[in-house]
C-alpha cells in the first residue's frame, strides 16, 4: 500500500536498484527517470575537491535537470563518492580493477557520502548529505579471487567493487552509519522533508 499523497507519483533521477528499492519499500509512488548530466564534467568543472560537496553537487545537478524536463514534479537526484583519505574511487571498468580496488580498501577504512536532493520546476527545494565509515577487514588474493568469482558482472556496478546488501557484506569487519546511506539514499531526512511537504501519510 502506498502511503504518497502527492497529485503525480515522485520522479526518481536514478536506475540504481538500491534506490527503488528503498522508494517502494517505504511505501512512495515513483517513478524512474534517470538524468542526462555528463557526471564527470560537471565534477571536473566544479574544481571541488571534498567528497561530500562532489556528491551534494551530483545529487542536485540530476534532481535539477530532470525537473527541468517534468516542471510540475516533485524530482529526487541521488548521489554517492567512496573516498579512501583524499583518494576517491570511481566504478571499476572490469575483474583487473575490481580486484585492484579490493587489495586498496582491504585492511583500511573508508567513507561513504551519500547525497540526496528533491527539486521541482528546475528550483532547489531540498538537500542532504550523510556519511558511513567502512572498514573491510584483510583480504588474501584467494579471498578476493573467490569474491570476485561469486559477484561476477556485479563488481563493475557499485563504486568499490561491492555491493553491502549482497555478497559484499562479507568484506566487511565494522560498519559505523546507517543502512541507507551505505545503499546511497538518505533517506530518513527525505521522508522527513516529504512530511513537512504534506506528501506522505505518515
Amino acid at each position: 500500500m502506498t502511503l504518497w499523497r502527492g497529485k503525480a507519483p515522485l520522479i526518481l533521477a536514478s536506475q540504481s536498484h538500491a534506490r527503488k528499492m528503498l522508494l517502494a519499500n517505504a511505501g512512495l509512488t515513483f517513478e524512474a527517470k534517470p538524468a542526462d548530466i555528463d557526471e564527470r564534467g560537471i565534477q571536473a568543472g566544479s574544481k571541488l575537491s571534498s567528497p561530500r560537496d562532489i556528491a551534494m553537487l551530483l545529487a542536485r545537478e540530476k534532481a535539477k535537470a530532470v525537473s527541468v524536463q517534468q516542471p510540475d514534479r516533485y524530482v529526487i537526484g541521488a548521489d554517492q563518492t567512496l573516498a579512501l583519505g583524499e583518494r576517491l574511487f570511481s566504478k571499476p571498468a572490469g575483474r583487473e580493477q575490481a580486484a585492484g580496488q579490493l587489495r586498496d580498501l582491504a585492511g583500511r577504512v573508508h567513507e561513504l557520502h551519500s547525497a540526496v536532493a528533491i527539486a521541482r520546476g528546475g528550483k532547489l527545494l531540498f538537500e542532504d548529505a550523510s556519511v558511513a565509515r567502512m572498514t573491510m577487514r584483510s583480504l588474501s588474493e584467494a579471498e578476493i579471487s573467490a569474491y570476485l568469482d561469486a559477484a561476477g558482472e556485479a563488481v563493475t556496478t557499485s563504486v568499490g567493487a561491492y555491493q553491502l546488501e549482497g555478497l559484499g557484506v562479507h568484506l566487511f569487519e565494522r560498519i559505523e552509519g546507517d543502512h541507507f546511506t551505505i545503499l546511497g539514499l538518505p533517506l530518513l531526512p527525505l521522508l522527513a522533508f516529504l512530511r513537512r511537504e504534506g506528501l506522505v501519510a505518515v
